[in-house]
């Protein structure tokens, strides 16, 4: 059996085309690891009605359809660059959950617990030490039961989930996954932030204003961790989105290296 990484990447919805750089950094470190490499490219449900964040919790169900024989599986956002010489991860488990603390935007972390919890959660507690970033999580078929509950949860609370995104601004999964984890009490395995060094802004490892008194370089991103996610990045004066550090990332570790 392989191990697997899996990405949605949906297009037409809120997909930029430098997520396909995203896809094949995977797609080359998955085949010099010798895993598989599966990305999700067409909507399971409507997109009006399930945000494409949501689909992930799809995939153990779509590699059983698929007669895929498989033992763990990461799924991974599609705005994230992996390092070429990034570390097998599969072996730092233990066969559980396997998630990266969010150590972002902590205002953003309290006020998308907050929400939950009095909207959604009353009997449930979090605080931000013990709270993942979503982008980044290693499964195994013991959860499969856990992915029927994620969706359960949400075909049950669609429509106020939907207001509670556009109302308090907190996110589409992230939140309720934490939270679902503790209903069901689903035991987690903390790894390492080198494999989802999210929020890359606020750690001050990107050049995106001329008074950065860093040099413009990607030294310190490439010397902090080996899967870059980024996200949360704001509008500069520089105007460089995600979609710049993808395409720079990918040039930098892959196109520049054949």
């Amino acid at each position: 059996m392989s191990n697997v990484v899996f990405q949605v990447n949906i297009k037409g919805h809120r997909a930029r085309p430098e997520f396909d750089l995203s896809t094949k950094s995977w797609a080359t470190w998955c085949k010099k690891n010798n895993l598989e490499h599966f990305v999700l490219t067409e909507p399971i449900y409507d997109l009006d009605y399930m945000n494409a964040n949501w689909h992930k919790f799809f995939v153990l169900e779509l590699l059983e359809k698929q007669g895929v024989e498989y033992d763990q599986v990461c799924i991974v956002d599609a705005d994230t660059i992996v390092h070429p010489r990034c570390p097998d991860f599969f072996n730092l488990t233990d066969g559980k959950f396997s998630v990266v603390q969010s150590d972002g935007c902590y205002e953003w972390v309290n006020r998308s617990i907050g929400s939950y919890h009095t909207y959604f959660f009353p009997e449930i507690y979090l605080n931000t030490w013990t709270y993942f970033n979503s982008g980044f999580m290693i499964l195994n078929k013991k959860h499969r039961d856990f992915c029927d509950k994620i969706y359960e949860f949400y075909n049950n609370n669609q429509q106020k989930l939907l207001d509670a995104q556009k109302t308090f601004m907190v996110g589409t999964d992230q939140t309720p996954i934490n939270f679902l984890t503790r209903q069901y009490e689903v035991e987690l395995k903390w790894l390492p932030n080198a494999f989802n060094l999210h929020d890359p802004y606020r750690k001050d490892l990107l050049f995106i204003d001329p008074s950065n008194w860093w040099p413009d370089d990607l030294n310190n991103l490439y010397n902090s961790g080996y899967v870059y996610h980024f996200n949360a990045i704001p509008k500069n004066h520089l105007k460089r989105d995600a979609g710049y550090w993808i395409q720079r990332v990918f040039n930098e570790l892959y196109e520049d290296k054949s």
